[in-house]
């Protein structure tokens, strides 16, 4: 259930082009771009819309695919998933649970534990480092 009360023109001014397109138009970075696709900093991912804590870079790993991709979310109920037939595909969407944001999507073919790739857009996401990090 979306607990983020969206102020449209407060979004859109606050967001780049790309940040707003990918959140807001379920769009997706081209792979290889986006900031965090190979970072190995340490710290917390956040929803780039509302700052909800939504990854932790613990459970990041190199996937070879160009984006951020992850093996489980802080949580259970942050990560929102949704069918997406879009593109003549059926694949798992990931939204974030409180302002609806689109990150992009969850694949079963990840690593241990879960098996699964949450498989984001850089534009979705805000890297806080921990603290005492710089």
């Amino acid at each position: 259930m979306l607990q983020y009360e969206k102020n449209e023109q407060e979004i859109r001014e606050r967001l780049t082009d790309e940040q707003y397109f990918v959140t807001q138009h379920a769009g997706t970075e081209r792979a290889f771009t986006g900031c965090y696709w190979d970072t190995k900093e340490v710290g917390r991912y956040h929803c780039i819309v509302c700052d909800v804590e939504l990854f932790a870079s613990e459970t990041k790993f190199d996937s070879g695919t160009g984006w951020p991709s992850f093996f489980e979310a802080v949580g259970t109920s942050t990560v929102e998933r949704k069918i997406d037939n879009s593109h003549g595909m059926t694949r798992i969407e990931a939204l974030c649970a409180n302002c609806g944001a689109h990150l992009g999507h969850i694949f079963n073919d990840g690593p241990p534990p879960t098996g699964e790739r949450f498989c984001m857009n850089s534009a979705s996401l805000k890297l806080k480092p921990l603290d005492g990090q710089n």
